[in-house]
């Protein structure tokens, strides 16, 4: 019952307790509570409950129950680290059983073993019990061993024999009652899932097997342990951080298990590192092999000295001795037979390089690199990243290039199997190495048009494709209404200067909610984008320019593409730039309030050094014709009118260019039809819209109450031109959740994520709403960038506040344009000249860009 039920089983242990039992019932009880409090409770009183069920077991002169008791209480030995004591009471537990009971204490050992890392002593010991277990018709002991045996065919990289037993097991708890040991196995299929390289499968399947833990009430901290290291593999560094570091404390809060402890420490710093934080990826990493050490873990603590050495070499410290121990680390592992060996040998060939060993880093790189052809998705990049920094060693940039072409190849096909925008964004981390050595070696060997390919090979990739649409999820809209009603309620209250913790607490559980179900969607058609044809941009450009700028160690690169040529210019440092951009943000802001003209100056100059930095010599040769900028994802908050050389001009914004020639050869809808959406709070009510209202004739005017969230969608799905005044939000820690304010509530990117097809054109009047999140290798979400697969051709919105008066008559004349058949930034270049010349109304002009090829 302890697995089935565990609280009442805690409950009826009490009860036989209290009624002063016969030692063998004595001895079940407290082994009970010893169980119970091993696994979800406090170690020190399980120790104390299974030693005295062993005793009693002892005076009952029962050799069985004595052995069955021994094998939980080494079971529990182990995982307080006192692993010599453990191994020695399931010894004897062997000894003492007999048939079907030494089976199950075999089965114990088993368990004790992989927790230990001794894997193919721990399948030894399956081998032995599941016989007898089958021929004992012991249905639930059965499912238990072949379980188990999976989750070790698992550590050694067997994913279809783990496949296998995970498949069998789950048949035979389909006939019991063990709700804990199924959610168990439901847990295991999600890890099964992850070693697949199904991502969103294994996040489906943890989120399942912790809704049926939160149903038994009993914790999840080997379950968390599984759940971070696939946020890690999904590039969700930062949450695995704190996922772990939220175990770790709820563990150390209850006095639980020391090996559990370990194993956190160890996710904890696996996700640091990657998280930008090497001195805590250092310090959790030393914690967990200290503690693997001493519990005498080899298998464990291998993996954790590799962590350890990687945060080091992250930290900037490089030695011949660190070169030692990643190869020390490297040969232990394969000598556990763990999948983690190359990613040891590519860190020691990695140190070797940096410390001018060639030699050295060969012989590292190479047994690397063999784990190039075969294995998970991660494992084969792992090779080609080998493979790539072998041949740049060599002096090849042809080869570097092929192993870069191969490697970004894999995780193409991992990445289009995630059907959630934000997964397929962050997943291109793992391909951010690949990339910028292809792109150092195309400016050492290649001319500007190869920069611009392999600057385009991996840029904005997330864009793409559409990101698979919810199927009809009554949950997730459920959620959704939830989210948009208690985020109204928490405004309300906040403007009206009340504190309100109850309802954010809710909202946040909430967006978690609605986050990890968009996260479990699957691409339902795995597939590549077309590749990059530098001959087409050349040839859809016409008279016009493209401007990308690539990033190569730091400097940025100008290619200037345009007149049946790719040109490259070298401007200034990515950071002098991304600093220069904040001060022409600070300037917007304090200009988009009345009185702050004294600072239009200071604004211009800071537009005057930016352009310096970002353009260099180029800018004397963009011709006069329309221009279109792609910046890298950390340069998009840039509002590229405040650059002098670009003010008058026509200028859209593509996050690249196969994403630009996407939107050029969109059509636009057959029906023309115009929506209108006016939210609330506006400071001029959105003054604009009855206006515009006029003009067209008979759009669809969504205002009032009317401008609803599912009215709102339902009208935008396939229009040819939206206007949206409404409050915008960027939400920098969860940019998904960037919204408009509508009359019940915020409109997210979830929510437009949703459409069949979103609107052809559209312009949204309102504050931040060009503002993304760079993530990934150079991947961008926000609105804008959510809306540009999904059917928009051209967007208009604003990087930065702007005044909701001055946006008035810039939209009026923003609209005029387009009712003269010009494109969204050939109108808005007139409209910002039809403005007043002021300072208010001129950077308000600024603030907003064109994007797409609208």
């Amino acid at each position: 019952m302890v697995f089935a039920a565990p609280h009442e089983a805690l409950a009826r242990a009490r009860e036989v307790l209290e009624a002063d039992p016969c030692p063998v019932h004595a001895s079940v009880a407290h082994q009970v509570i010893g169980i119970w409090q091993r696994d979800w409770g406090d170690l020190r009183l399980a120790l104390r409950h299974l030693r005295r069920a062993r005793d009693l077991a002892a005076r009952a002169g029962s050799a069985d129950r004595e052995a069955d008791v021994l094998a939980t209480l080494g079971v529990a030995l182990v995982h307080a680290g006192r692993t010599r004591q453990g191994l020695a009471a399931l010894e004897r537990g062997v000894e003492r059983g007999s048939g079907h009971t030494r089976a199950q204490v075999l089965f114990r050992r088993a368990y004790a073993r992989w927790v230990l890392g001794r894997h193919r002593a721990a399948l030894e010991d399956v081998r032995r019990a599941i016989p007898v277990l089958r021929q004992e018709n012991d249905v639930i002991w059965t499912a238990r061993a072949l379980t188990l045996r999976a989750t070790v065919h698992l550590a050694l990289g067997s994913v279809e024999r783990a496949d296998a037993d995970f498949s069998a097991a789950e048949a035979l708890w389909d006939t019991t009652g063990q709700e804990h040991d199924k959610a168990d196995a439901v847990e295991s299929r999600g890890l099964a899932a992850f070693r697949a390289g199904d991502v969103p499968a294994a996040l489906r399947l943890l989120d399942e097997a912790e809704k049926r833990y939160a149903e038994l009430g009993t914790p999840t901290f080997m379950l968390d342990i599984r759940r971070c290291e696939v946020l890690m593999a999904a590039g969700l560094a930062p949450e695995a951080l704190a996922e772990a570091d939220a175990a770790i404390r709820a563990l150390d809060g209850i006095g639980g298990q020391l090996t559990r402890k370990a194993e956190l420490l160890l996710a904890a710093a696996r996700a640091a590192r990657p998280a930008g934080d090497p001195h805590t990826a250092i310090a959790r990493a030393a914690e967990a092999v200290r503690l693997f050490a001493a519990q005498r873990r080899p298998w464990w603590e291998a993996h954790a000295r590799l962590v350890l050495t990687e945060a080091r070499f992250a930290a900037g410290r490089t030695s011949g001795r660190l070169v030692a121990d990643a190869a020390r680390v490297a040969e232990r592992l394969a000598s556990f037979g763990a999948p983690a060996a190359p990613e040891a040998s590519l860190l020691a060939g990695r140190i070797a390089l940096a410390l001018g060993r060639p030699r050295d880093a060969e012989r590292h790189l190479a047994r690397a690199a063999r784990s190039r052809h075969g294995g998970p998705p991660l494992a084969r990049i792992t090779g080609w990243a080998a493979q790539a920094l072998r041949a740049r060693a060599a002096g090849s940039s042809a080869g570097v290039l092929r192993a870069c072409r191969s490697g970004l190849a894999v995780l193409d096909a991992h990445r289009m199997t995630l059907g959630a925008s934000e997964l397929r964004a962050r997943a291109t981390e793992q391909g951010a190495e690949l990339a910028a050595m292809a792109q150092r070696a195309s400016l050492d060997c290649g001319g500007p048009r190869r920069l611009l390919e392999w600057s385009e090979r991996w840029r904005a990739t997330a864009l793409s494709a559409p990101p698979t649409r919810p199927p009809a999820d009554p949950a997730l809209l459920s959620r959704l209404t939830a989210f948009r009603e208690i985020a109204a309620r928490a405004e309300e209250a906040r403007g009206a200067g009340r504190a309100v913790p109850a309802l954010e607490r809710e909202q946040r559980r909430l967006e978690r909610e609605i986050r990890s179900r968009t996260l479990h969607l699957r691409a339902d058609a795995p597939g590549g984008a077309d590749r990059f044809d530098a001959g087409r941009l050349l040839e859809r450009l016409g008279e016009g320019r493209l401007v990308e700028l690539a990033v190569v160690d730091g400097r940025v690169h100008v290619l200037l593409v345009g007149q049946g040529r790719v040109r490259r210019f070298t401007a200034g440092l990515l950071a002098d730039a991304e600093a220069e951009a904040e001060h022409v943000q600070a300037g917007l802001r304090r200009l988009a309030h009345p009185g702050g003209e004294a600072r239009l100056p200071v604004l211009l100059a800071a537009g005057r050094r930016l352009e310096e930095l970002l353009l260099g010599e180029a800018v004397r040769h963009l011709g006069s014709g329309p221009l279109v900028v792609v910046p890298p994802g950390r340069l998009h908050r840039v509002p590229w009118a405040v650059l002098p050389s670009l003010r008058e001009r026509v200028v859209s914004v593509s996050p690249s260019a196969s994403s630009w020639l996407r939107a050029r050869d969109t059509e636009p809808p057959a029906d023309g039809r115009h929506v209108l959406v006016r939210g609330p709070g506006l400071a001029t009510g959105g003054a604009e819209v009855p206006e515009l209202a006029g003009r067209y004739g008979a759009p669809t005017l969504l205002e009032d109450e009317h401008a609803r969230a599912a009215r709102v969608l339902a009208e935008l799905d396939g229009a040819a031109l939206a206007h949206i005044a409404a409050h915008g939000a960027f939400r920098a820690d969860s940019p998904l959740f960037s919204s408009l304010r509508m009359a019940d509530g915020p409109l997210i990117v979830h929510d437009f994520e949703r459409l069949a097809r979103s609107p052809y054109r559209i312009i949204l009047s309102c504050c931040d709403t060009a503002r993304f999140a760079s993530v990934g290798a150079d991947e961008l979400l926000g609105l804008v960038t959510a809306l540009l697969p999904l059917g928009t051709a051209g967007v208009v919105a604003a990087s930065a506040p702007v005044n909701d008066a001055a946006v008035v008559p810039l939209m009026l004349a923003l609209h005029k344009g387009l009712g003269a058949g010009l494109s969204l930034a050939e109108a808005l270049r007139d409209a910002r000249a039809a403005v007043p010349d002021d300072a208010l109304h001129q950077t308000t002009g600024w603030a907003f860009t064109a994007f797409g090829a609208a």
